[in-house]
């Protein structure tokens, strides 16, 4: 695998860039972080659903230590169905993937204290270019003036189930577009809606994820509206 992990996109989506806080719920952007992990290795071809689980079908390392620190847990664990893998992966996660963006120095970690003893950590982005080509590929996607390829499209899938229209830097009218057009994308990936798993078996496990995930946001934040 190459390139920046899924996860480390929507991360930065997430994040302001100037004040380095996050602009949505943690647990919603942690349900996320679980969600794109599995993604990510259902795309590199390292998992697939089989008999109501995640499988590993392919233990070899993608190159991201995250990604490669999850694929080895879910080998070395029981089979779980994709809702149990989202809620298990979801603690921990999102200040692992920070830590990477960190020592890629794309963002850096601000340690601040609040009434002299609580400690706040903010990540205002240092190289702007990571989230500036995804945000690209999303308004190229958006627009239609580019047809996403297959990880854009997942970016696109996350980005609507976590209610992140927002983070696009859009509201009202703009947004309800926004979210219409995304869910196209992602109906058309074959990654929500219908899911079969006699369709191939990366989009069924992808799919599958993005329900489970779905399901555990309405769950956190209330169906959406």
């Amino acid at each position: 695998m190459t390139g920046v992990a899924l996860a480390e996109e929507l991360l930065l989506l997430a994040y302001d860039d100037t004040t380095g806080k996050a602009t949505m719920p943690r647990i919603s952007l942690d349900l996320g972080m679980a969600a794109a992990v599995l993604i990510e290795l259902a795309l590199a071809g390292r998992l697939a659903y089989s008999d109501g689980a995640l499988t590993v079908i392919n233990p070899t390392p993608t190159g991201e230590p995250v990604t490669d620190e999850v694929l080895g847990r879910i080998a070395a664990d029981t089979p779980h169905t994709p809702a149990s893998w989202v809620q298990r992966l979801r603690h921990g996660l999102r200040d692992k993937i920070l830590g990477d963006l960190c020592r890629q120095g794309v963002v850096r970690d601000v340690d601040e204290t609040e009434l002299g003893f609580i400690h706040v950590h903010r990540y205002p982005v240092v190289d702007a270019s990571v989230e500036a080509d995804t945000r690209q590929r999303l308004t190229d996607a958006l627009t239609g003036s580019v047809a996403p390829d297959e990880r854009t499209a997942a970016l696109a899938t996350l980005v609507v189930v976590l209610r992140m229209e927002s983070a696009l830097g859009m509201s009202g009218d703009a947004a309800a577009d926004a979210r219409r057009r995304l869910e196209e994308i992602a109906t058309g990936a074959g990654f929500s809606g219908e899911v079969s798993i006699d369709d191939s078996v990366v989009r069924p496990s992808v799919g599958l994820v993005v329900a489970a995930l779905g399901r555990a946001v309405d769950q956190a934040l209330g169906p959406r509206r």
